[in-house]
């Protein structure tokens, strides 16, 4: 299967930039893996519900042109559907034998998704009821997906 990750910004820690390395490897025996990176805009402080919009509009149309056409859209919001560990893998195990050949999952901005997006989306996915940096989401899915496929071929994964 292949699945791409299209983030809204760029990791800026090394840290961070070390972890997804890290799981970008070990995935790269089960999927392949395509990380996409939109711009993000500056939100000024204070910024107004009208002028978060139209960032969370500017970034949205950025996702939309790197969602991959034909793929199955999983976005992540707060107010998706959570799942356990065992559930996700499930749901990327029962999509693949559906014939899905590629997984797109959307992690937002700092303000979260535009409208436009969570519709496109095939479906939500809610880590949390609280919100995550989206660098930090990112290592978070990674880490996600690989457990993911470590249950699907009943390989041992730390608990």
């Amino acid at each position: 299967m292949k699945i791409t990750l299209v983030t809204v910004g760029k990791i800026k820690e090394a840290y961070f930039t070390d972890a997804v390395k890290e799981y970008s490897k070990r995935l790269s025996r089960y999927c392949k893996l395509e990380i996409l990176e939109a711009a993000d805009e500056k939100t000024p402080d204070g910024a107004g519900e009208a002028l978060e919009r139209q960032i969370k509009a500017k970034e949205g149309e950025r996702i939309q042109r790197l969602i991959p056409e034909g793929s199955y859209v999983i976005a992540l919001a707060i107010e998706g559907r959570k799942l356990t560990s065992e559930g996700l893998a499930e749901k990327i195990d029962g999509l693949g034998i559906r014939g899905v050949s590629h997984l797109c999952f959307v992690i937002g901005g700092s303000l979260g998704l535009d409208a436009a997006v969570l519709r496109r989306a095939d479906e939500l996915l809610s880590f949390s009821d609280m919100t995550f940096p989206h660098q930090l989401m990112r290592v978070i899915l990674l880490e996600q997906i690989y457990r993911s496929y470590r249950i699907i071929h009943r390989e041992p994964y730390h608990k």
